[in-house]
């Protein structure tokens, strides 16, 4: 189901016990309007420990939000069990099976991109993006990483999203940088 609700982008980076996640706050509708400059897309969950960020429907990724919160509760901040038990639940789940989102999520050590398939994806690199944007985030993050592998995480994101949004209309330059 179209929602007419199109882009965003959403960069993550894990990297030696540094997490760095951001997002841009463009909300756009029926492809063509901007309804929103200055979204949050990208929040603290669990006392702070993890990050996480969305791509997709706003009340369906605040639904995956509250259930992932839930979910770390039960995990006592066990991202990983966590993630797979959101995913179980988000693919078996009639109404969430709904719900339209990718989620980024991440803790100092782990990062993954959770859908409602059911996928529970941790990139090699430490590197994961999610939104209309995402591949020009992704390609950013990893080209300064591969020239500077000691590049501050918040600094890749940063410069990513900024480049992201040069090229994707549905990225904006007001962005969001949650640090761990």
């Amino acid at each position: 189901m179209d929602h007419g609700f199109h882009g965003t982008t959403v960069l993550a980076v894990v990297r030696s016990g540094v997490a760095v996640m951001g997002g841009d706050g463009q909300v756009t509708f029926a492809q063509n309007t901007v309804l929103k400059h200055t979204a949050n897309k990208v929040r603290r969950l669990y006392q702070g420990q993890v990050l996480a960020g969305f791509a997709g429907a706003v009340g369906d990724a605040l639904t995956l939000f509250e259930r992932f919160e839930a979910k770390l509760e039960e995990f006592h901040g066990n991202l990983t069990r966590a993630a797979v038990a959101l995913s179980r639940d988000w693919r078996t789940d009639r109404m969430l099976g709904k719900l339209e989102a990718l989620l980024l999520v991440a803790d100092r050590e782990h990062l993954f991109l959770l859908s409602g398939s059911g996928e529970v994806i941790e990139p090699d690199d430490g590197v994961a993006a999610v939104g209309s944007g995402a591949g020009y985030a992704l390609a950013a993050a990893r080209a300064f990483l591969s020239l500077n592998a000691g590049m501050d995480p918040g600094e890749v994101v940063e410069r990513s999203l900024h480049i992201a949004a040069d090229i994707c209309v549905y990225t904006n330059h007001h962005l969001n940088i949650e640090r761990l």
